[in-house]
Formats: C-alpha cells, sequence, structure tokens
C-alpha cells in the first residue's frame, strides 16, 4: 500500500428537470447542459445489481469518509442504480444522482422514486446552485477523458467543498485484461484496445490533474483490493459479461464460450480459490477540497 499526503447558504430547491427531447437539452432547475457522447456503454441495471453488488457494497466504507451532514448538498456521480445515493439521503443530507447511462438512471428512479436522478455526462454538467460535496464510487475510471470531469467536478462546489471518491487505480485489474487480450490472440480476434480502456491513474498523476482545476488533494492512497466474484464457478463468466466491454459483446455464442473458457483456464490458479474467483482490483481513493 502507498500513502501520500498534502495539506490541508445554498438554496433550499430540489433539483428537478425536464428533457426536452426534441432541442436535447435539459430545461429548468437541474443541469443546465446536456451533452451525452454517442457511443455510450450499455449496462444491464438488473444484472448489474443481481451478480455485482460488490461494486456498491464496498462503496459503503467511502461513504464513511464522505461523513455527509444533515442538510448539506451532495452529488452523486456516476451514480448507478442509486444505492449509494440512498444510503446518503439516510444521513438527510439532500442528494442527487448523476449517471450517463440511461438504463442506469430508469432503474434508479424506479427503486428510489423521492431522490432526483440526472441523466447527463460527468464531462459535461452544471448545476445553478453548488454543492457541499461530490461522492464518487467505482465510476471515474469510465469517464475519460478526466480532465473536463475534474473540471466540471470543481465548478459544481462551493469553495470549501469536497471530493470524496474511490475508482480504479494504476494496475488495476491487470492480470484479468491480460488473459483476456491472450484469449483473443489465442482466437485470432484483435482487442478492441480503445472501447476497453479505462482510466486507471497513479496518484501523482490524478492529483496534478485535480490540483489544476483548483480541487487541492489533502488524502490519497493507492491500494490492492481482490475482490471475490459472487456465484462461485460463474463469477469470471459473469464479470466477463458485464464489464468485458465490445470484446465479449461482439463475440457469437460459440466464440463467447471458448474465449471465457480460455481466460478461466489462464487465471484459475492464481484468481480461483476455495469455489471463488477474486478480480485483482487495485483502487485509488482520493479527497480534495475546492479552492
Amino acid at each position: 500500500m502507498r500513502e501520500s499526503r498534502s495539506r490541508g447558504e445554498m438554496g433550499n430547491r430540489s433539483i428537478q428537470f425536464i428533457l426536452a427531447r426534441k432541442e436535447n437539452r435539459f430545461l429548468g432547475d437541474g443541469p443546465m447542459k446536456e451533452n451525452l457522447p454517442s457511443q455510450i456503454k450499455q449496462w444491464d441495471p438488473a444484472l448489474y445489481d443481481r451478480k455485482h453488488s460488490f461494486v456498491w457494497k464496498y462503496g459503503e466504507e467511502v461513504i464513511g469518509l464522505l461523513a455527509p451532514q444533515q442538510g448539506e448538498r451532495i452529488l452523486d456521480l456516476g451514480c448507478g442504480t442509486g444505492h449509494l445515493t440512498q444510503r446518503i439521503a439516510l444521513s438527510g443530507a439532500r442528494v442527487t444522482g448523476l449517471d450517463r447511462s440511461a438504463q442506469m438512471i430508469e432503474q434508479a428512479r424506479a427503486a428510489y422514486p423521492n431522490i432526483e436522478f440526472v441523466l447527463a455526462d460527468a464531462a459535461n454538467f452544471e448545476f445553478p446552485q453548488p454543492f457541499d460535496g461530490v461522492f464518487s464510487n467505482a465510476a471515474l475510471h469510465w469517464m475519460k477523458p478526466p480532465e473536463p470531469v475534474a473540471a466540471s467536478i470543481a465548478r459544481c462546489l462551493r469553495p470549501g467543498g469536497r471530493l470524496i471518491a474511490e475508482f480504479g487505480a494504476k494496475g488495476n485489474l491487470k492480470a484479468i485484461h491480460a488473459a483476456i487480450k491472450r484469449a483473443l490472440d489465442a482466437m485470432g480476434l484483435p482487442a478492441d484496445e480503445e472501447a476497453n480502456l479505462r482510466y486507471y491513474p497513479s496518484i501523482a498523476e490524478y492529483a496534478g490533474i485535480l490540483e489544476a482545476n483548483r480541487l487541492e488533494v489533502t488524502y490519497a492512497k493507492i491500494f490492492d483490493r481482490p475482490t471475490p466474484l459472487e456465484e462461485g464457478e460463474n463469477g469470471l463468466r459473469n464479470w466477463l459479461r458485464t464489464f468485458g466491454g465490445n470484446d465479449v459483446a461482439r463475440l457469437s455464442p460459440a466464440e463467447r464460450s471458448e474465449f471465457e473458457t480460455r481466460v478461466a483456464d489462464q487465471l484459475r490458479l492464481t484468481l480461483y480459490r476455495d469455489g471463488t474467483w477474486f478480480a485483482d482490483y487495485r483502487r485509488i481513493r482520493i479527497v480534495a477540497i475546492r479552492e
């Protein structure tokens, strides 16, 4: 584990919005801009919740670092299906969830109708009122490039407001990604490098991006977190089908079966123990204050 440290009202209106479909923009009090990319990962929220609940369950520890207070305005950036958004709301904070996946937002709204969920791109959003805190769990590595995301975070925070985030760090899923590439090579299929390239930075790299956007880093650490996958022998297969991206989605059923077998055969000695698959996650956890 490596760790580095450096030194260290709002209105009562709830965010509401109306999607103006013909003009492809937001109106009203919610995000002032909508500019969603044309290529967005298509999620299966039911599968995500049913077989990968570890994603949001690990985030409960990050909420402790956020320490939301009664009446604070908090933005959950990359909220997914809204489980952690709801946990933040239980503190009495006024929380808004934001995600660019229409499928995730739809499920979040259905599960938690009393919470505001916004469909928007993390790299290009604005709110008319600032937030006291921005929270993000297991999401920032999906948001590329990172510079406009950091600018959007800084723009929506009040001076003295905080960013609390955890996401994939440099070296995240190194073994799984290498096995995927070798399996595709063996099948004579090129890896979809661009589609599967996530943003896994070092502390120094990401701290520099934040501080260039008036977000002073006060705490940061990188740590390994081998994570058990649900459903025993099927755990790795479920993970590949949810997080494998275009490399998996483009395969025929027969190709997919061969691909999953090849990946599993490579990883069984190192990532399969006592009937459970583990993902070789490596995380960065960071706190920054808006100057």
